[in-house]
């Protein structure tokens, strides 16, 4: 480890101050630790840009952190060649990080395998400055750290957004520009087609991160904090194209190692500004609080312990995932109508221990539902009594869920499908266009690499049951940590009082965090759009089913034989979009397969032909004459393929079949089923692919 990577953070030493906006002010401090700003009360709406101190340029400390960084970005997979984005802020941590990561693309024999644009930057890098649009001169401010950045060879791109629904309260301000943020970042990303971001999260975010989840009443999964590497999924099913997996994009945090004071001491050994933004000084924000708290706690035991806490609690976390993955590739398949299966017996739950069972269960339930939102208290408790059931014999419902016992198993097996009584499980997006009228392929084929050489190192490093801690819930994390020596007496007490402090703060805000959520609550009731599918156009459902739909006028003998489709006799038959139930606006409307649906099927499954009209005489002569052939081929269509689907429903168990996508037109009548097959005419060409936002297990996530 390079020297002075401790993870310990010392008071800042030399204050400095400005005396107007965006001024300089060279302290004259030949102190190498950082400084800490002192900024006047006129002027805390602004940002200053910190100057860097008398540059020493220690060949010797540089060349050691610039190692550990290469250690760390190996450890994730990555090489200098692949095409990285650097989320940069201007505060030293990004600017360290963006110092380093030049670096690492351009030294030594790098320099020729990297090598730089004719415009003097270096290949395959791209920082990307997010301005918020939250201050006045904000504008300014991210012109002027794009400068900096530019000056060490790194090409940036500035984004800025706007805030439709007007800005959030200030107590929620945080996280929703953080929500935006990322956001911001998976779109730039995905139009320069990069695929990995590195973000400058750093040992003492992760204590921020502690406390802050500690004093919420997080377990050790929580307490574990951000992960080294994880991968973020698009909610904006428009940037991948239709047949292609949406990979996401890595987020690696290689700084996780490094403290504040070391980043602090990298932008001054090598001479970069960076920035100071006052509103970390505002103690309105959780983050804000436990940081002035944590740097009133200072020592090296303190700091040195509180972060062998966090490492004790990563190592479970990565024990706990290895354990769930195991589970879930033995005892849970995927069907591609979009529900799970769980076989108790494979599963055996008396046999797994809380925590991993609760993972498990929530794993496969926000997979299944792709709301990727926690289950915590009583839901969980309740989830875990259902699962350790065996043999199951009731139903349940939770996080958008309905588990039941699987058709024919006797309770041996669990169906987890959606949940009917969810709204925001009949959500159905419009796919747009790509503006230049073709759809790129994004992504190289790097990414699967990149992640499977991560997963090979941090496979060496998850520990077995023997060396992890914290898997029995009936004691808090801190006191079996004190229990187990990992913190002292002292320390204990310490992270007692940061954790009281801020739950005291916590309860005078909880009377509008509640307005806040009943607020969220109301709009994701009434998020239900009833959207109308354009032919030839694509819309996402359910956020998992990729549905697609066109008509033709003429459609060749034996085409379309294939998803429940009747020949026509060999003939070209014309079709007319009013006789296959289109309508003249020629729209669809998609939505979930209803009882009415069945019971239509088999109506239609048992509609009279021709010759059995005739046979039975129903009809009068006059009024036979007046049915045409092609009318006559298309009710044999009709019932075969009401017939085939009939069947292939039969398969599916019946909680199942409520989430199945169906295409209706304007006036309700059914036009297809497009995951059986069914279609009311063979004019209609229907496709739906079976394609979850996030994957079973949440992606690939690294706790080293």
């Amino acid at each position: 480890m390079a020297r002075g990577l401790i993870l310990t953070t010392q008071a800042r030493a030399t204050t400095t101050s400005f005396t107007t906006r965006l001024s300089v002010s060279k302290p004259k401090c030949k102190n190498p630790l950082p400084y800490r700003l002192h900024l006047p009360s006129r002027v805390s709406s602004t940002r200053f840009f910190c100057c860097k101190c008398s540059v020493s340029q220690d060949p010797i400390v540089i060349t050691e952190y610039k190692q550990s960084f290469s250690q760390r970005m190996a450890m994730a997979g990555l090489k200098p060649h692949h095409r990285i984005a650097i989320g940069v802020s201007g505060g030293p941590d990004s600017m360290a990080l963006c110092f380093l990561t030049a670096g690492w693309k351009t030294d030594g024999a790098n320099a020729n395998a990297v090598g730089k644009s004719d415009d003097g930057f270096i290949n395959g890098i791209l920082g990307v400055i997010v301005d918020h649009g939250l201050r006045e001169g904000s504008n300014e401010e991210a012109h002027i750290v794009s400068s900096r950045v530019t000056e060490m060879g790194i090409r940036c791109e500035i984004a800025k957004f706007s805030w439709l629904d007007g800005k959030p309260k200030q107590g929620h301000l945080l996280e929703e520009a953080r929500e935006k943020r990322y956001e911001v970042f998976q779109n730039v990303c995905t139009k320069h087609q990069i695929e990995v971001l590195l973000i400058a999260h750093h040992a003492d975010d992760q204590a921020e991160l502690f406390i802050l989840r500690l004093s919420r009443n997080s377990g050790v999964l929580g307490l574990a904090g951000m992960a080294f590497t994880s991968q973020m999924f698009s909610k904006s099913t428009h940037l991948y194209r239709e047949g292609s997996k949406n990979k996401g994009i890595l987020i690696v945090r290689p700084l996780l190692h490094f403290s504040k004071e070391i980043l602090y001491k990298i932008c001054q050994e090598s001479g970069q500004d960076w920035v100071e933004d006052p509103t970390n000084q505002n103690t309105v924000y959780a983050r804000n609080r436990i940081r002035m708290s944590l740097g009133n706690l200072s020592s090296y035991t303190f700091q040195s312990e509180l972060q062998g806490v966090i490492s004790a609690c990563r190592r479970t976390r990565a024990y706990v995932d290895q354990i769930c993955n195991n589970l879930i590739n033995q005892a849970v398949t995927i069907i591609d109508h979009g529900y799970a299966i769980v076989d108790l017996e494979i599963l055996n739950p008396s046999k797994v221990t809380d925590i991993c069972l609760s993972k498990f269960v929530a794993l496969i339930l926000q997979y299944v539902s792709q709301r990727n939102r926690p289950i915590r208290g009583s839901t969980s408790k309740l989830l875990l009594h259902y699962i350790r059931t065996v043999p199951c014999k009731t139903s349940f419902t939770a996080a958008g869920c309905y588990l039941c016992p699987a058709p024919r198993s006797r309770g041996t097996k669990i169906l987890v499908c959606c949940s009917v009584d969810c709204p925001l499980n009949s959500k159905m997006e419009l796919i747009y266009p790509f503006l230049n009228g073709e759809q790129k392929q994004y992504f190289r084929n790097e990414l699967e690499q990149i992640i499977a050489d991560g997963k090979s190192y941090s496979n060496h490093f998850v520990p077995d049951a023997s060396d992890v801690h914290f898997l029995d819930a009936s004691e808090s994390v801190i006191s079996e940590a004190k229990t187990l020596n990992i913190i002292s007496e002292s320390t204990y007490r310490d992270i007692l009082l940061l954790k009281r402090d801020e739950i005291k703060h916590f309860k005078l805000k909880a009377e509008d965090k509640v307005d806040y959520k009943s607020k969220n609550k109301v709009e994701s009731i009434i998020a239900s759009p009833s959207e109308l599918l354009q032919p030839g156009k694509a819309c996402y459902f359910m956020n998992r089913f990729w549905i697609t739909w066109k008509l033709s006028n003429h459609v060749s003998a034996g085409e379309g034989t294939e998803n429940c489709v009747a020949d026509l006799g060999g003939e070209t038959q014309e079709c007319h979009s009013c006789s296959c139930g289109i309508g003249h606006d020629k729209v669809a409307e998609v939505r979930r397969m209803s009882e009415s649906d069945w019971l239509y099927l088999a109506k239609l499954s048992k509609c009279p032909s021709l010759d059995n009209l005739q046979q039975k005489k129903v009809l009068s002569s006059s009024t036979m004459e007046q049915i045409s052939e092609k009318r006559s081929l298309h009710l044999e269509n009709l019932e075969l393929s009401a017939q085939k689907a009939l069947e292939v429903l039969k398969s599916i168990p019946v909680a199942a079949r409520r989430s199945l996508p169906v295409l209706v037109n304007h006036q309700g009548l059914l036009l297809s089923i497009p995951s059986i097959g069914f279609k009311h005419c063979p004019c209609l060409t229907v496709s739906c692919e079976f394609k979850p936002i996030v994957p079973l297990g949440g992606g690939h996530s690294s706790f080293m």
